[in-house]
């Protein structure tokens, strides 16, 4: 692997990494070097990925964390202070969806809910990060948005919107952030075969709808997904800071719904 991808001797905290898309990027972190503190709300599932990445011959540790929870977020980073003195990478990538429905019909539990994880969550996530960064010398923060933040889904409105604030909190902080040696970037994934996806994914009648709009003509692959956050993570990207990266095999170019 080129030294451009090489992460050997940093640490990177992935958050709801226990499956999909963060496994797959906690994977190639792992693969790339990094010691990949590999988090979610169960660690079961965070264990999985770790024994994962260590039987591959990487470096992981799992710390639990429910995004949603400013104090489980403070937990989190001190934890890592502690135990490794500094935060190289942070991938945040935990999110909720709770509800698929009409906008006019959206619950405000579940407004709530899809605010405090996918917009309050990253924000202070990000912030708590960003202050051991600071004081280290630097770090990188990537955000997972969502073409959904450029061109929102049908459906999901909510969720639509949060990514949509994503999308503008990456710039901010990349922009306030640069002079401290923390770039922040995001990825928009376009449809991608998780379970977290499934709502669209296992149906029918939406896929029939979706796919002749994507150029490609298909879903991606968590695992396509996830080299455009190693690359946004690595010294390949060190001039960009505050750019979104769309991987979404054409839709927003092909016109979108």
């Amino acid at each position: 692997m080129s030294d451009l991808f090489n992460l050997k001797g940093r640490v990177a905290l992935i958050s709801g990494a226990s499956r999909g898309i963060g496994e797959e990027a906690a994977l190639l972190l792992g693969e790339a070097g990094a010691h990949v503190i590999v988090s979610s709300r169960r660690e079961e599932g965070c264990q999985a990925v770790a024994d994962k990445i260590m039987a591959a011959g990487g470096q992981a540790t799992v710390k639990t964390c429910h995004v949603g929870d400013p104090a489980s977020i403070d937990a989190l980073i001190d934890g890592i202070e502690a135990d490794f003195g500094k935060l190289d990478i942070l991938v945040n990538n935990a999110a909720a969806n709770p509800y698929f429905g009409h906008i006019l019909d959206t619950p405000l539990e579940a407004l709530q809910k899809t605010m405090d994880v996918n917009l309050r969550g990253y924000f202070y996530m990000s912030q708590k990060a960003g202050q051991l960064m600071r004081k280290k010398g630097g770090g990188v923060i990537v955000n997972t948005a969502s073409i959904n933040g450029v061109n929102p889904g049908m459906m999901q409105g909510i969720y639509s919107v949060t990514k949509g604030a994503i999308i503008n909190m990456t710039k901010a902080f990349a922009k306030e952030c640069a002079p401290q040696g923390i770039r922040v970037n995001a990825v928009l994934p376009g449809l991608t075969d998780t379970k977290f996806a499934s709502a669209l994914t296992k149906n029918e009648q939406i896929m029939q709808a979706v796919v002749p709009k994507i150029p490609m003509a298909r879903a991606a692959a968590p695992s396509e997904i996830a080299p455009a956050i190693l690359f946004l993570c690595s010294d390949a990207s060190s001039y960009m800071t505050g750019s979104c990266v769309t991987v979404d095999g054409g839709f927003l170019v092909g016109g979108g719904l």
